[in-house]
């Protein structure tokens, strides 16, 4: 029912973390079915305050972190703030960042150019990075990052630095999370560098989020002007501000300002992540990248609206796959409030031969939630779950209608009261299909060819706060993917 503790302080958490995301747990679910039991820690199970810590580093303590009430509160405040009236007012900022991000790759290519052969090397993901940044800048925040220009910027520096700084698995992790608010008494190396990332974050969050409710709460004369502000900062002021949520269930300013990082990290990172995996998958496949760019051009403009992007069904396609295939976030946690029972779908025999049909849950235990091994099993998805297959989502999947995700029937953007918040900002309209990625792949795919530079085998994947390609001959040079770009020159 499970693999042995190979250590009798981390269990296996260290075999999980080591390899690439879900290839253990993969491999475990062949060797010992569908249900697995592994030890985190000491051999028992933890409340997964270690995870709420490593995420607090990043996001703070918003949405995705607060839990029982104070996550229930934060979320209903939030959710007028994430629907799809709001995300097609966003619509000129998505498409107008892609052709900004068209033209510096255009003007990349040209000066690594030399002759008649017209392309470059370029890391694609930092290009989407600084893209996305600015989006959600300005979406977000009405905040301009400028990072495409080139421009340094002190929250974005803040934020890359507190993703880079994250500790890996050790003794002192551990014990720090297990502590919780007594962590400090267990300092950490990256520590000083945390803090100053912190302050800054904190404190320029704190002039955006003064600034909005100042302008929201101007005369009556300036109505027009505050009723611009469709930002989501300006969104969720608003709606705490709301006349139809009392006073006790409103969010503090504190609490409002958490929610800063976590609209970078989930409007940011996710979607960076997601098409940089996009075209990974693309270049990889010619064929397919073909077939997407001879459908993208049966659309005349460059500027697309909302529903023109909606009609590309083969695009829907490749971003279904992509996000099944290369899931951002490959696995989460969550600890059983209370004793529970787990129906199985298939009996198990456990490690003293009996047959279970059910797994008890004891209070205060740790599930892991394989998203990315349930994204890619080959029971739900067929022989081929492990190919980058757009057309598998011509017809429906039968086997997956029991997966009980949001969105396409996979766990990418999870599923409860705990799916992700911003699944109506990342996917559009009422068919929940990822907008953004649309307007970057509508614009990128268009201009330009791609396929990778160095050998597939070199692309690797590290999972940080979503899971990022990288160099498997150099692990220190940080994330990147490398791809060759040339213009795409349409005969007509």
């Amino acid at each position: 029912m499970g693999p042995s503790s190979p250590s009798w302080l981390y269990g296996n958490i260290r075999q999980v973390w080591g390899a690439e995301n879900s290839v253990a747990h993969e491999r475990w679910v062949k060797q010992y079915g569908n249900t697995l039991q592994y030890k985190f820690f000491l051999g028992t199970f933890q409340k997964p305050e270690e995870t709420r810590y490593l995420l607090r580093r990043i996001v703070g303590d918003g949405v995705i972190v607060a839990e029982g009430s104070k996550h229930r509160q934060q979320r209903k405040v939030m959710n007028p703030a994430f629907g799809t009236v709001q995300i097609r007012e966003l619509t000129e900022i998505f498409v107008e960042k892609a052709l900004e991000l068209r033209d510096v790759w255009a003007a990349d290519i040209k000066k690594q150019s030399q002759g008649k052969k017209i392309q470059g090397r370029l890391d694609v993901m930092t290009g989407l990075s600084r893209m996305t940044l600015d989006v959600i800048g300005l979406a977000g925040f009405n905040y301009k990052f400028n990072s495409l220009s080139g421009e340094r910027n002190e929250l974005s520096e803040a934020f890359r630095n507190l993703t880079n700084s994250r500790p890996g698995i050790s003794a002192r992790v551990i014990l720090r999370g297990m502590l919780g608010k007594l962590g400090f008494l267990v300092p950490l190396a990256s520590d000083e560098a945390e803090y100053k990332a912190r302050t800054t974050m904190d404190r320029v969050g704190a002039q955006l989020m003064n600034q909005s409710k100042a302008a929201l709460q101007k005369p009556d004369g300036e109505a027009e002007k505050r009723a611009a502000r469709r930002d989501l900062l300006s969104l969720l002021l608003k709606a705490n501000m709301s006349p139809d949520v009392p006073e006790h269930q409103r969010m503090t300013d504190q609490e409002v300002l958490a929610q800063v990082p976590t609209f970078l990290a989930a409007g940011h990172e996710t979607t960076s992540t997601a098409t940089t995996w996009a075209l990974y998958a693309l270049s990889l496949f010619p064929e397919i990248q073909t077939r997407l760019r001879d459908e993208l051009f049966t659309i005349q403009s460059d500027n697309p609206t909302m529903d023109e992007l909606n009609s590309l069904q083969y695009l829907d396609r490749v971003i279904r796959e992509t996000l099944r295939l290369h899931a951002p976030v490959p696995g989460t946690t969550r600890v059983a409030v209370k004793d529970d029972i787990i129906p199985l779908d298939k009996p198990i025999v456990d490690r003293k031969g009996r047959v279970r049909d059910s797994v008890s849950i004891r209070k205060g235990q740790t599930v892991f939630i394989p998203i990315l091994t349930v994204n890619r099993s080959e029971e739900l998805w067929g022989k081929d779950a492990l190919e980058f297959k757009p057309e598998r989502w011509e017809t429906p999947q039968e086997a997956t209608s029991g997966v009980p995700g949001i969105w396409g029937n996979m766990l990418t953007f999870f599923g409860g009261p705990r799916a992700c918040i911003g699944y109506r900002f990342s996917l559009a309209d009422l068919l929940f299909v990822n907008y953004r990625m649309k307007a970057l792949l509508f614009t990128l795919v268009r201009a330009f060819e791609f396929e990778l530079a160095v050998p597939a085998s070199e692309i690797g994947k590290k999972n940080t706060a979503v899971q990022r390609p990288y160099l498997v001959s150099d692990p220190e040079g940080g994330n990147q993917l490398p791809l060759m770009v040339r213009p795409f020159a349409r005969v007509f």
